[in-house]
């Protein structure tokens, strides 16, 4: 994710921080200062820390669980709303799915009842919301905020931990795709919820409610790539037209090649004609305006792109764009020649004339009924 800082690595996942959670720690301080002056403002920014740590212990739930499944996690990025694990892809089946949601709020759970069980207290909804400042000891109003977002995550408001589960459930009596498109409409109707009681309370939520609904639109999205992918090749969706740029040539150069084939991912090659790396249109912009025109391309382009062969699985190169957070895969002949290039887009052009052709195989089949069938139906 961009503007994140890393951290540091956790059992192999690596820990990240976006610059808008200081944002967070500075707006606290500033609220808690305002309270009760300087030593408010630091406790606040502990106490948000503290929980920040719980959001952490959150997500390796999901992701140890994961990890019985063969499902890796690359990072975990913390953000003011919470953590996000990206995991390489989601179990898809329902039972798999169903623990790995719920093992991050069985953390949530664990701690609280732990917190609890140290201070001799019991969960208290005005000790989860009173405040940086609020009364009672940090400990004990952690324990409550332990299960207030336990409660939270489990509203069925997917792709939050309530949201899979509401799939996982459903992909029990229906297809994956047709539970993820039913917990995504649910989920995109709780973001209208949660954006409507932010207009008229706390506005936080209507980061909340931005958050689900786009990410419940892009978790629908990728099902369905998913799916138009099955039982094609690379081939089917690579790019074979485009004008490739030796390593060497300038960015001005580039630029001008950009104006003429309205082409917006080169192949970068070496002398020897093999594939280096792509240059895409916002790596050869953000670096002509920090190197200047005379810089070359091998300095902007991105490396390492994996290569597949023609008649590989699709699913294969849609999954190397996906966990890898790549512009493009390459597509490789026998002799390791580049003959395609596969990126989101050209995938995104094959799902829509697929579904194109969806709509009109099933407006001919309609059309071969007889009459009395179509009135029927």
């Amino acid at each position: 994710m961009t503007w994140s800082i890393p951290l540091g690595r956790i059992a192999g996942t690596a820990i990240r921080v976006h610059v808008t959670f200081f944002l967070l720690l500075l707006w606290i301080a500033m609220v808690a200062g305002a309270q009760g002056g300087p030593a408010a403002a630091w406790q606040g920014v502990v106490f948000i820390m503290l929980v920040f740590v719980c959001v952490v212990l959150h997500e390796f739930g999901h992701i140890l669980m994961a990890r019985r499944f063969g499902v890796t996690t690359s990072d975990i990025t913390l953000l003011p709303i919470g953590g996000v694990a990206r995991l390489s892809r989601m179990p898809e089946r329902a039972g798999q799915e169903l623990l790995v949601a719920l093992a991050g709020p069985a953390v949530n759970l664990v701690i609280g009842l732990l917190l609890f069980a140290a201070t001799g207290t019991w969960p208290s909804l005005d000790a989860a919301t009173s405040g940086m400042v609020g009364g009672g000891g940090m400990v004990v109003r952690l324990a409550s905020v332990n299960l207030f977002l336990l409660l939270f995550n489990l509203l069925p408001a997917f792709p939050m931990d309530g949201g899979r589960v509401l799939r996982a459930l459903l992909g029990y009596r229906m297809g994956f795709v047709r539970a993820t498109q039913v917990a995504a409409s649910v989920g995109q109707g709780f973001a209208f919820l949660l954006g409507f009681l932010g207009l008229i309370g706390n506005p936080i939520l209507l980061f909340i409610a931005l958050f689900v609904y786009l990410g419940a639109a892009s978790e629908a999205h990728m099902v369905q790539l998913r799916q138009v992918a099955q039982g094609m090749i690379a081939a089917d969706a690579m790019m074979t037209r485009y004008e490739t740029l030796p390593m060497l040539t300038t960015l001005d150069e580039a630029v001008r090649a950009a104006i003429r084939c309205a082409q917006t991912l080169f192949p970068v090659m070496d002398g020897q004609g093999r594939l280096q790396g792509v240059l895409t249109q916002a790596a050869l912009i953000n670096h002509l305006q920090i190197d200047g025109p005379g810089a070359v391309v091998a300095d902007a382009m991105t490396p390492a792109i994996p290569a597949i062969h023609p008649y590989q699985p699709l699913s294969e190169a849609l999954r190397l764009l996906q966990e890898g957070n790549l512009p493009a895969v390459a597509v490789v002949d026998a002799g390791d020649r580049l003959v395609g290039l596969i990126t989101s887009e050209t995938i995104g052009e094959l799902m829509l004339t697929h579904g194109i052709r969806v709509t009109q195989g099933r407006r001919a089949a309609d059309s071969d009924r007889p009459p009395t069938d179509r009135a029927a139906a």
